[in-house]
Protein backbone atom coordinates (compact mmCIF):
# COMPACT_ATOMS: atom_id res chain seq x y z
CA UNK A 1 0.00 0.00 0.00
CA UNK A 2 1.32 3.46 -0.93
CA UNK A 3 2.02 5.83 1.92
CA UNK A 4 -0.53 8.63 2.30
CA UNK A 5 1.59 11.77 2.37
CA UNK A 6 -1.10 14.38 1.88
CA UNK A 7 -4.37 15.43 3.50
CA UNK A 8 -7.87 14.95 2.03
CA UNK A 9 -9.07 17.65 -0.34
CA UNK A 10 -10.14 20.75 1.57
CA UNK A 11 -7.96 20.01 4.61
CA UNK A 12 -4.38 21.02 5.35
CA UNK A 13 -1.51 20.81 7.80
CA UNK A 14 -0.54 24.03 9.57
CA UNK A 15 2.95 24.36 11.03
CA UNK A 16 5.92 26.68 11.54
CA UNK A 17 5.41 30.38 10.80
CA UNK A 18 1.88 29.81 9.48
CA UNK A 19 0.89 28.23 12.79
CA UNK A 20 2.33 31.19 14.70
CA UNK A 21 0.46 33.63 12.45
CA UNK A 22 -2.84 31.84 13.06
CA UNK A 23 -2.24 32.04 16.80
CA UNK A 24 -1.44 35.77 16.60
CA UNK A 25 -4.71 36.45 14.77
CA UNK A 26 -6.77 34.19 17.02
CA UNK A 27 -5.30 35.63 20.22
CA UNK A 28 -5.72 39.21 19.01
CA UNK A 29 -9.40 38.57 18.28
CA UNK A 30 -10.14 36.77 21.55
CA UNK A 31 -8.30 39.34 23.67
CA UNK A 32 -10.26 42.19 22.10
CA UNK A 33 -13.62 40.40 22.46
CA UNK A 34 -12.89 39.85 26.16
CA UNK A 35 -12.58 43.62 26.54
CA UNK A 36 -16.27 43.82 25.61
CA UNK A 37 -17.13 41.59 28.59
CA UNK A 38 -17.56 38.25 26.82
CA UNK A 39 -16.69 35.01 28.59
CA UNK A 40 -15.13 31.92 27.07
CA UNK A 41 -17.23 28.90 26.27
CA UNK A 42 -16.24 25.61 24.64
CA UNK A 43 -18.58 23.21 22.87
CA UNK A 44 -17.71 19.76 21.47
CA UNK A 45 -16.55 19.32 17.89
CA UNK A 46 -19.14 16.52 17.56
CA UNK A 47 -22.86 17.17 18.10
CA UNK A 48 -26.07 15.23 17.55
CA UNK A 49 -27.45 15.63 14.05
CA UNK A 50 -30.64 17.22 15.39
CA UNK A 51 -28.67 20.29 16.54
CA UNK A 52 -28.13 21.10 12.84
CA UNK A 53 -31.29 19.63 11.33
CA UNK A 54 -33.42 21.40 8.71
CA UNK A 55 -35.79 22.58 11.47
CA UNK A 56 -32.96 24.60 12.97
CA UNK A 57 -32.29 26.35 9.66
CA UNK A 58 -28.57 25.70 9.37
CA UNK A 59 -26.68 24.36 6.32
CA UNK A 60 -28.18 21.59 4.13
CA UNK A 61 -27.87 18.02 5.41
CA UNK A 62 -25.75 16.95 2.43
CA UNK A 63 -23.05 19.42 3.47
CA UNK A 64 -22.63 17.88 6.93
CA UNK A 65 -19.98 15.33 7.89
CA UNK A 66 -22.23 12.61 9.36
CA UNK A 67 -21.40 9.37 11.12
CA UNK A 68 -22.84 7.02 13.77
CA UNK A 69 -21.86 6.13 17.32
CA UNK A 70 -22.13 2.61 18.77
CA UNK A 71 -25.69 3.27 19.90
CA UNK A 72 -26.77 4.16 16.38
CA UNK A 73 -27.15 7.90 16.99
CA UNK A 74 -26.39 10.15 14.02
CA UNK A 75 -23.57 12.53 14.87
CA UNK A 76 -22.01 15.41 12.90
CA UNK A 77 -18.86 17.46 12.91
CA UNK A 78 -20.08 20.98 13.71
CA UNK A 79 -20.46 23.15 10.59
CA UNK A 80 -21.50 26.21 12.56
CA UNK A 81 -21.00 27.35 16.17
CA UNK A 82 -24.24 29.28 16.67
CA UNK A 83 -26.68 26.35 17.12
CA UNK A 84 -24.23 24.78 19.61
CA UNK A 85 -24.10 28.01 21.64
CA UNK A 86 -27.90 28.23 21.50
CA UNK A 87 -28.10 24.68 22.85
CA UNK A 88 -25.75 25.55 25.73
CA UNK A 89 -27.66 28.72 26.62
CA UNK A 90 -30.99 26.87 26.63
CA UNK A 91 -29.57 23.98 28.68
CA UNK A 92 -27.49 25.71 31.35
CA UNK A 93 -28.83 29.27 31.36
CA UNK A 94 -32.53 28.62 30.86
CA UNK A 95 -33.64 30.91 33.71
CA UNK A 96 -31.19 33.75 33.06
CA UNK A 97 -32.92 36.97 32.00
CA UNK A 98 -29.94 39.35 31.95
CA UNK A 99 -27.75 39.57 28.81
CA UNK A 100 -25.39 36.62 28.28
CA UNK A 101 -22.14 37.25 26.41
CA UNK A 102 -20.29 34.16 25.12
CA UNK A 103 -17.12 33.96 23.02
CA UNK A 104 -15.54 30.90 21.42
CA UNK A 105 -12.88 29.65 19.04
CA UNK A 106 -12.37 26.37 17.22
CA UNK A 107 -12.75 24.59 13.90
CA UNK A 108 -15.85 24.05 11.78
CA UNK A 109 -16.36 21.51 8.98
CA UNK A 110 -18.35 21.81 5.75
CA UNK A 111 -18.66 18.82 3.40
CA UNK A 112 -19.31 20.65 0.16
CA UNK A 113 -17.93 19.98 -3.31
CA UNK A 114 -18.59 23.48 -4.68
CA UNK A 115 -16.24 25.47 -2.47
CA UNK A 116 -13.99 26.48 -5.39
CA UNK A 117 -10.75 25.65 -3.63
CA UNK A 118 -11.89 26.84 -0.21
CA UNK A 119 -11.06 24.88 2.90
CA UNK A 120 -13.54 22.39 4.32
CA UNK A 121 -12.06 22.82 7.78
CA UNK A 122 -11.54 26.38 9.00
CA UNK A 123 -10.68 28.02 12.30
CA UNK A 124 -13.24 30.52 13.58
CA UNK A 125 -13.52 33.00 16.43
CA UNK A 126 -16.91 34.39 17.32
CA UNK A 127 -19.28 35.62 19.97
CA UNK A 128 -22.99 35.63 20.79
CA UNK A 129 -25.04 38.17 22.78
CA UNK A 130 -28.13 36.45 24.18
CA UNK A 131 -31.19 37.81 26.03
CA UNK A 132 -30.99 41.24 24.41
CA UNK A 133 -33.25 42.08 21.49
CA UNK A 134 -32.42 45.80 21.37
CA UNK A 135 -30.90 47.84 18.58
CA UNK A 136 -28.07 48.60 21.03
CA UNK A 137 -27.20 44.89 21.04
CA UNK A 138 -27.14 44.88 17.22
CA UNK A 139 -24.86 47.89 17.26
CA UNK A 140 -22.58 46.40 19.93
CA UNK A 141 -21.87 43.49 17.59
CA UNK A 142 -21.36 45.76 14.55
CA UNK A 143 -19.03 48.12 16.39
CA UNK A 144 -17.08 45.16 17.77
CA UNK A 145 -16.35 43.98 14.23
CA UNK A 146 -14.89 47.43 13.47
CA UNK A 147 -12.74 47.19 16.60
CA UNK A 148 -11.48 43.74 15.67
CA UNK A 149 -10.44 44.85 12.19
CA UNK A 150 -8.57 47.78 13.75
CA UNK A 151 -6.92 45.53 16.36
CA UNK A 152 -5.34 43.68 13.43
CA UNK A 153 -4.25 47.01 11.86
CA UNK A 154 -6.71 46.54 8.97
CA UNK A 155 -8.14 49.97 8.13
CA UNK A 156 -9.74 49.60 4.69
CA UNK A 157 -12.90 47.83 5.83
CA UNK A 158 -16.56 47.71 4.89
CA UNK A 159 -19.41 46.27 6.90
CA UNK A 160 -22.43 45.59 4.72
CA UNK A 161 -25.70 45.23 6.64
CA UNK A 162 -29.07 43.91 5.53
CA UNK A 163 -32.20 42.83 7.36
CA UNK A 164 -33.82 39.45 6.74
CA UNK A 165 -37.16 40.84 7.91
CA UNK A 166 -37.40 43.16 4.93
CA UNK A 167 -37.45 40.32 2.40
CA UNK A 168 -39.63 38.15 4.66
CA UNK A 169 -42.12 41.01 4.89
CA UNK A 170 -42.41 41.15 1.10
CA UNK A 171 -42.85 37.36 0.95
CA UNK A 172 -45.46 37.48 3.69
CA UNK A 173 -47.42 40.13 1.77
CA UNK A 174 -47.29 38.01 -1.40
CA UNK A 175 -48.53 34.92 0.49
CA UNK A 176 -46.03 32.72 -1.36
CA UNK A 177 -45.37 29.21 -0.04
CA UNK A 178 -42.23 28.35 1.95
CA UNK A 179 -40.52 26.41 -0.84
CA UNK A 180 -40.91 29.32 -3.26
CA UNK A 181 -39.56 31.71 -0.65
CA UNK A 182 -36.49 29.54 -0.04
CA UNK A 183 -35.75 29.20 -3.76
CA UNK A 184 -36.25 32.91 -4.30
CA UNK A 185 -34.03 33.77 -1.34
CA UNK A 186 -31.18 31.76 -2.82
CA UNK A 187 -31.49 33.50 -6.20
CA UNK A 188 -31.66 36.97 -4.66
CA UNK A 189 -28.73 36.23 -2.36
CA UNK A 190 -26.69 35.29 -5.46
CA UNK A 191 -28.05 38.39 -7.24
CA UNK A 192 -29.36 36.07 -9.95
CA UNK A 193 -32.06 38.41 -11.23
CA UNK A 194 -33.23 36.32 -14.19
CA UNK A 195 -33.73 33.13 -12.15
CA UNK A 196 -35.59 35.12 -9.49
CA UNK A 197 -37.81 36.57 -12.20
CA UNK A 198 -38.50 33.09 -13.60
CA UNK A 199 -39.57 31.86 -10.16
CA UNK A 200 -41.94 34.81 -9.69
CA UNK A 201 -43.38 34.41 -13.19
CA UNK A 202 -44.57 30.98 -12.12
CA UNK A 203 -46.71 32.49 -9.38
CA UNK A 204 -49.89 34.57 -9.29
CA UNK A 205 -48.30 37.36 -7.24
CA UNK A 206 -49.38 40.91 -8.08
CA UNK A 207 -47.12 42.57 -10.68
CA UNK A 208 -46.30 45.55 -8.45
CA UNK A 209 -45.26 43.27 -5.61
CA UNK A 210 -43.20 41.16 -8.01
CA UNK A 211 -41.30 44.28 -9.04
CA UNK A 212 -40.71 45.16 -5.41
CA UNK A 213 -39.25 41.71 -4.72
CA UNK A 214 -37.07 41.87 -7.85
CA UNK A 215 -35.77 45.28 -6.71
CA UNK A 216 -34.26 43.77 -3.53
CA UNK A 217 -30.89 42.76 -5.11
CA UNK A 218 -30.39 46.36 -6.26
CA UNK A 219 -31.02 47.86 -2.82
CA UNK A 220 -27.44 48.38 -1.73
CA UNK A 221 -25.20 51.33 -1.00
CA UNK A 222 -25.02 54.03 1.63
CA UNK A 223 -27.84 55.82 3.46
CA UNK A 224 -29.75 56.63 0.26
CA UNK A 225 -30.69 52.99 -0.28
CA UNK A 226 -32.65 53.05 2.99
CA UNK A 227 -34.90 55.71 1.46
CA UNK A 228 -35.42 53.54 -1.62
CA UNK A 229 -36.22 50.53 0.57
CA UNK A 230 -38.85 52.53 2.44
CA UNK A 231 -40.63 53.24 -0.82
CA UNK A 232 -41.23 49.54 -1.53
CA UNK A 233 -41.82 48.42 2.07
CA UNK A 234 -45.36 47.09 1.76
CA UNK A 235 -46.15 46.19 5.37
CA UNK A 236 -45.07 46.92 8.94
CA UNK A 237 -42.63 44.02 8.96
CA UNK A 238 -40.62 45.44 6.08
CA UNK A 239 -40.93 49.02 7.35
CA UNK A 240 -39.65 48.06 10.78
CA UNK A 241 -36.69 46.31 9.14
CA UNK A 242 -35.69 49.57 7.44
CA UNK A 243 -36.17 51.55 10.66
CA UNK A 244 -33.88 49.13 12.50
CA UNK A 245 -31.10 49.79 10.01
CA UNK A 246 -31.65 53.54 10.29
CA UNK A 247 -31.32 53.33 14.08
CA UNK A 248 -28.05 51.38 13.76
CA UNK A 249 -26.72 53.98 11.34
CA UNK A 250 -27.53 56.79 13.77
CA UNK A 251 -25.58 55.02 16.51
CA UNK A 252 -22.68 54.56 14.09
CA UNK A 253 -22.71 58.29 13.33
CA UNK A 254 -22.39 59.10 17.03
CA UNK A 255 -19.29 56.91 17.25
CA UNK A 256 -17.85 58.16 13.97
CA UNK A 257 -17.78 54.74 12.26
CA UNK A 258 -20.53 55.33 9.70
CA UNK A 259 -17.90 55.52 6.93
CA UNK A 260 -17.31 51.79 7.40
CA UNK A 261 -20.99 50.90 7.03
CA UNK A 262 -23.07 50.26 3.92
CA UNK A 263 -26.38 48.50 3.38
CA UNK A 264 -27.41 45.57 1.22
CA UNK A 265 -30.96 44.20 1.38
CA UNK A 266 -29.89 41.35 -0.88
CA UNK A 267 -27.83 39.77 1.92
CA UNK A 268 -29.93 36.69 2.67
CA UNK A 269 -27.84 34.08 4.45
CA UNK A 270 -28.09 30.37 3.68
CA UNK A 271 -28.72 30.02 7.41
CA UNK A 272 -32.48 30.27 7.69
CA UNK A 273 -32.42 30.97 11.42
CA UNK A 274 -31.63 34.68 10.93
CA UNK A 275 -34.60 36.89 11.83
CA UNK A 276 -33.21 40.43 11.80
CA UNK A 277 -30.01 42.14 10.77
CA UNK A 278 -27.59 40.11 8.67
CA UNK A 279 -24.14 41.50 7.97
CA UNK A 280 -20.81 40.82 6.28
CA UNK A 281 -17.40 42.35 7.03
CA UNK A 282 -15.02 42.82 4.08
CA UNK A 283 -11.55 44.15 3.35
CA UNK A 284 -9.23 44.20 0.34
CA UNK A 285 -7.33 41.00 -0.32
CA UNK A 286 -10.23 38.60 0.27
CA UNK A 287 -12.95 37.73 -2.21
CA UNK A 288 -15.31 36.59 0.51
CA UNK A 289 -16.59 38.11 3.74
CA UNK A 290 -14.26 37.62 6.71
CA UNK A 291 -16.86 38.44 9.37
CA UNK A 292 -20.40 37.08 9.11
CA UNK A 293 -23.27 37.39 11.54
CA UNK A 294 -26.74 38.56 12.39
CA UNK A 295 -29.75 38.33 14.66
CA UNK A 296 -31.56 35.05 15.34
CA UNK A 297 -34.42 35.60 17.79
CA UNK A 298 -36.16 32.24 17.26
CA UNK A 299 -33.25 29.81 17.27
CA UNK A 300 -33.01 29.28 21.04
CA UNK A 301 -36.69 28.29 21.19
CA UNK A 302 -35.74 25.17 19.19
CA UNK A 303 -33.83 24.10 22.31
CA UNK A 304 -36.45 25.21 24.85
CA UNK A 305 -35.50 28.82 25.69
CA UNK A 306 -37.35 31.80 24.25
CA UNK A 307 -34.71 34.49 23.98
CA UNK A 308 -33.44 36.97 21.36
CA UNK A 309 -29.80 36.76 20.27
CA UNK A 310 -27.27 38.28 17.90
CA UNK A 311 -23.66 37.39 17.08
CA UNK A 312 -20.91 36.95 14.52
CA UNK A 313 -18.02 34.72 13.52
CA UNK A 314 -14.64 35.58 12.01
CA UNK A 315 -12.66 33.19 9.80
CA UNK A 316 -9.08 33.15 11.08
CA UNK A 317 -7.66 31.46 7.97
CA UNK A 318 -8.96 34.25 5.73
CA UNK A 319 -7.55 36.93 8.02
CA UNK A 320 -4.11 35.30 7.86
CA UNK A 321 -4.33 35.27 4.04
CA UNK A 322 -5.31 38.94 3.96
CA UNK A 323 -2.47 39.96 6.26
CA UNK A 324 0.04 37.89 4.27
CA UNK A 325 -0.86 39.85 1.12
CA UNK A 326 -0.35 43.24 2.74
CA UNK A 327 2.97 45.03 2.80
CA UNK A 328 2.66 45.73 6.52
CA UNK A 329 1.05 42.30 7.16
CA UNK A 330 2.52 40.75 10.24
CA UNK A 331 5.42 43.25 10.41
CA UNK A 332 3.64 44.90 13.33
CA UNK A 333 3.49 41.59 15.18
CA UNK A 334 6.30 39.65 16.84
CA UNK A 335 6.50 36.26 15.09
Amino acid sequence: MNKLLHTPEGFRDVYGTEFLKKNIVKNTLTDKIKEFGYMNIETPTVEYFDVFSSNIGTIPSNELYKFFDKEGNTLVLRPDFTPSIARVAATYFADYKEPLRFMYSGNTFTNSSDLQGRLKEVTEVGCELINDGSVDADYEIISMVCNLFKALKIKDIQISIGNAEFFKGLCEESKMDKDTELSLREMISDKNYFSAEAILDGTSIDAKLKNSILAVPDLFGKEDCLIEAEKIAVNERSKNAVKRLKDIYELAKKDGIEKYISFDFGILSKYNYYTGIVFRGYTYGSGDAIFKGGRYDNLLSEFGKNAPAVGFVATVDQLVEVMNRREEGFALCDI
